[in-house]
């Protein structure tokens, strides 16, 4: 006979992606309300697995409780922008100096291949969201340091909260196709001080078009 609590636990789990999903394709907001109920209803199972999957979030640090109010997304002022794109500048800036040393060729190669790739698709954003992402991906990968790992899938889940990339601008997408050439380019060379150096001013062109692209609107 089935399990329930591991039928809940796995449905929790599929919640939990959706969500998640939801979140970065911007359909919920930071502010919106995940209401148990309506969650359920929607998403076709019960509350247990709701629950679960709204804990996870929290756990995330992707939402918060309010008093009166419940479960929200989280939002983030400028100020918390601002200090999330420095630590991306600074754990993405070490995993380029350290890729520079430890990347195999073939993972070089794969890196070129995917901006190539970004290159023939410039309008079409979920297919550029989805490379851009296996990029650094690769890039972390390369670096050979589960530590570092770690710290920057917290960062990655935080950015979550951020909504649509930057990608949708088609200036931003000529940078990064540059910024990434320059990263390559500089692990081509095995030299750390380059990679980092790209590294960070890629970061720090992404930190520029996002505040841009959260002028049109609240940051709260």
């Amino acid at each position: 006979m089935p399990d329930p609590k591991s039928h809940d636990a796995s449905q929790g789990q599929d919640a939990y992606a959706r969500l998640l999903s939801e979140i970065r394709l911007g359909s919920l907001q930071p502010g919106d309300r995940l209401t148990e109920t309506d969650l359920a209803s929607r998403f076709g199972i019960s509350r247990t697995p709701i629950r679960e999957a709204i804990r996870l979030l929290e756990a995330d640090g992707l939402v918060t409780h309010k008093p009166r109010v419940g479960a929200t997304v989280r939002s983030l002022d400028y100020a918390e922008i601002t200090e999330l794109y420095e630590m991306r500048a600074v754990l993405e800036g070490t995993a380029a100096r350290f890729a520079a040393r430890a990347a195999y060729d073939s993972e070089t190669d794969e890196l070129a291949a995917i901006n190539d790739a970004m290159a023939q698709s410039p309008e079409d954003v979920e297919r550029l969201f989805t490379l851009n992402a296996r990029f650094h991906t690769v890039l972390l990968n390369a670096a050979r340091n589960k530590f570092l790992i770690r710290a920057m899938k917290s960062i990655q889940k935080t950015l979550l909260i951020l909504g649509p990339s930057t990608l949708v601008e088609a200036e931003r997408v000529t940078g990064a196709l540059q910024e990434h050439a320059a990263i390559i380019d500089a692990l081509r060379a095995h030299n750390g001080d380059h990679a980092e150096a790209a590294m960070k001013t890629h970061i720090e062109a992404a930190h520029r078009a996002r505040l841009r692209k959260l002028r049109g609107g609240d940051v709260a």
